[in-house]
């Protein structure tokens, strides 16, 4: 065979074409090097006992700082969820003073032997702050720290630098539930100024605050009255009641992908929600519109105490003074 000049000679017969070695073919390893163990990817990562839970906490730490072991979103969930159970217990002696022992007295004076001997459980120095105060707080903010971190972290994501980028990329989505409690805000922020802070600027101290309070305001200005309330109640009932479904894993979004009639499943907890919704609200509005909120005018000097006091509301104040 003639030898090619153009071509690098050829030293030995293991040699081929254009100088190359032939080798001895070898089996392709089972496992590629990118899922080799310690590789970047979570799948050979993940711990054999690893729960849903576990993952989401992980998936959590991608999005933000981490503290200790879980990120700024997992430990603003915490303090959101946490001190709602908090704030729980208080409502739950709220409505009892306020709506179920006025039903079942069908008095308001009555009814107000009761709130006196619970007041110092959840109106002290103490207490008030730490059932009431700070939960509510703790709660409001974390909910609104929580959204501003996702929204950040999704203009970081998408690398969203100038102000026309970040006008793209949408906020993220505001649950029903999310919505029942920004609307909350106002309407809790009057009752807590009208019934704690305002009698403490105005006569320095709430001794005289009670439910002929309540009654005096509905008699004043029953329009205004009765549709606040009502708002406040139904308002803060289903917030409520819907927040605790999704703390407790019973909310229809909740329901599994796997489950089978999921679609009925997700049906039935809404209708149960939204069944338990009505009922409480119904009940608190039986017991503070249909005793308290009929109870009539306070006279004497408690009442002209009463007026003094809702003199300060800004627009029906100026009927109290006509």
């Amino acid at each position: 065979m003639e030898v090619n000049p153009d071509l690098p000679p050829i030293e030995d017969d293991d040699m081929g074409v254009m100088g190359l070695t032939e080798v001895d073919p070898s089996p392709v390893e089972d496992t590629p090097m990118e899922f080799r163990e310690k590789s970047y990817f979570p799948d050979q990562e993940r711990p054999e006992k690893e729960t849903e839970e576990m993952r989401g906490i992980r998936r959590m730490n991608t999005l933000g700082l981490r503290l200790g072991d879980h990120g700024a979103a997992w430990w603003l969930l915490r303090i959101q969820k946490y001190s709602s159970y908090t704030f729980t217990a208080f409502a739950a002696l709220h409505i009892t003073n306020v709506s179920i022992i006025p039903l079942a007295t069908r008095s308001v004076l009555e009814s107000n032997r009761y709130l006196l001997l619970t007041r110092p459980y959840y109106q002290s120095a103490l207490t008030e702050p730490l059932l009431v105060g700070l939960p509510l707080v703790a709660h409001v903010t974390s909910g609104i720290a929580l959204r501003l971190w996702r929204r950040r972290q999704a203009l970081l994501r998408y690398g969203a630098e100038t102000r026309s980028d970040k006008r793209t990329i949408p906020w993220p989505q505001l649950s029903g539930t999310s919505a029942l409690g920004y609307a909350l805000v106002p309407f809790a922020s009057f009752h807590v100024w009208t019934t704690r802070i305002l009698p403490l600027y105005a006569h320095g101290d709430s001794s005289l605050i009670n439910l002929q309070y309540i009654s005096h305001g509905f008699a004043l200005h029953p329009a205004v009255s009765f549709t606040g309330f009502t708002a406040l109640v139904g308002v803060g009932v289903w917030h409520f009641v819907w927040g605790a479904a999704k703390w407790l894993g019973f909310a229809p979004s909740q329901v599994r992908m796997t489950k089978d009639n999921r679609e009925l499943i997700r049906k039935r907890r809404w209708y149960t929600i939204n069944g338990i919704s009505a009922a409480l609200t119904a009940l608190w509005l039986a017991g503070g519109l249909g005793v308290v909120g009929r109870d009539g005018k306070m006279v004497g000097w408690v009442g002209k105490e009463y007026d003094e006091l809702y003199k300060y509301l800004p627009i029906v104040g100026r009927w109290v003074g006509q």
